[in-house]
């Protein structure tokens, strides 16, 4: 019994550092964390206790990098009633806001109207576009983003999106809408946005499939990948914008790539429709891909129907840990 003790002592000291005696690789401790939200009107939700839910909910979180949808202030709170411009709060103090939860560096992309993108970062942040498209025929309708992040020696490029919201194409006159919303021409839009962003952003850079690339928002579009919920027909133009970012891009769906077998919503209804897409060098180094429901972020209708509000927000946030 002695040697055979001595024996499988031995062994479990020879095994390679992070393998366990049943051969599985322990979870690489992460070193990164990105949390995306669309925080809906700015986080209209906060406007009632001066961020302090948010802000203490992010700092629970312990993000290295935010992504922000619909990062503006726009409505008086508790109403429907848009606020003077003067007196909006975002995005002209994010950095003020991201301060109360830990980041340095803040970032605005490409702002079109209401809905711009904000990165938060505790590390610096380059920016490298802009992207509001050029009209009449690629308007970004929200405008996107492309920052560039260095992190523990890797660089990371972050694209930010926000596609179209509505069933008619973006532009299309009152007398028309109705039949563009027939020849769904919302679905039309989008894809058309989503490819002049991906044409001004990864697809410009030779090689980009090896390098760290991920692009986030609320794409307003449903992926084929989830048709097994939606039931829609196979020729549904509603899987349009999905279907390029699938097929004509090096990214990866990280919630489907990470949960395969499961639907996650990302809104208060059963939706989801906002997405973290990585090149394969970043699913490589990808330990937590997850979207959080808790008592704080779970949506809540307004009791009194304001508008289509909810609390704290219409969408659920996506947190993606890495290991570089």
């Amino acid at each position: 019994m002695k040697r055979l003790f001595y024996l499988t002592t031995i062994l479990l000291l020879l095994l390679p550092a992070g393998i366990s005696a049943g051969n599985r690789k322990k979870t690489p401790k992460p070193n990164l964390r990105i949390l995306y939200w669309n925080i809906q009107n700015g986080m209209w939700d906060g406007q009632t206790d001066n961020y302090a839910r948010f802000t203490d909910w992010v700092k629970q979180q312990k993000p290295d990098i935010c992504v922000w949808c619909e990062a503006s202030t726009i409505f008086l709170t508790g109403t429907a009633q848009e606020m003077p411009r003067e007196d909006r709060y975002l995005p002209g103090h994010w950095d003020e806001l991201a301060r109360r939860y830990g980041h340095k560096y803040t970032y605005i992309g490409g702002w079109r109207d209401n809905y711009p993108q904000v990165i938060t970062s505790k590390y610096p942040i380059e920016g490298m576009a802009q992207i509001v498209g050029e009209a009449p025929d690629s308007v970004v309708s929200h405008g996107a983003g492309w920052a560039r992040i260095r992190v523990k020696g890797e660089t990371l490029n972050l694209v930010t999106v926000h596609p179209w919201p509505h069933s008619f194409r973006m532009g299309v006159s009152e007398a028309e809408k109705q039949a563009n919303i027939a020849a769904h021409g919302g679905d039309h839009y989008r894809r058309t946005e989503i490819e002049y962003v991906c044409r001004h952003t990864i697809l410009s850079q030779p090689g980009a499939e090896k390098e760290l690339w991920l692009m986030m928002g609320d794409f307003n579009s449903r992926s084929r990948v989830d048709n097994w919920v939606y039931q829609l027909p196979e020729e549904s133009t509603a899987f349009l914008t999905q279907d390029f970012m699938r097929e004509q891009t090096p990214y990866k769906d990280v919630i489907h790539e990470r949960a395969p077998q499961n639907f996650y919503s990302t809104t208060g209804g059963k939706s989801r429709i906002d997405y973290v897409y990585v090149t394969p060098p970043v699913l490589e180094k990808v330990v937590r891909a997850e979207v959080i429901t808790d008592d704080y972020t779970r949506p809540v209708r307004n009791p009194q129907k304001i508008s289509n509000f909810w609390h704290p927000s219409d969408h659920r946030p996506i947190v993606v840990d890495l290991k570089l």
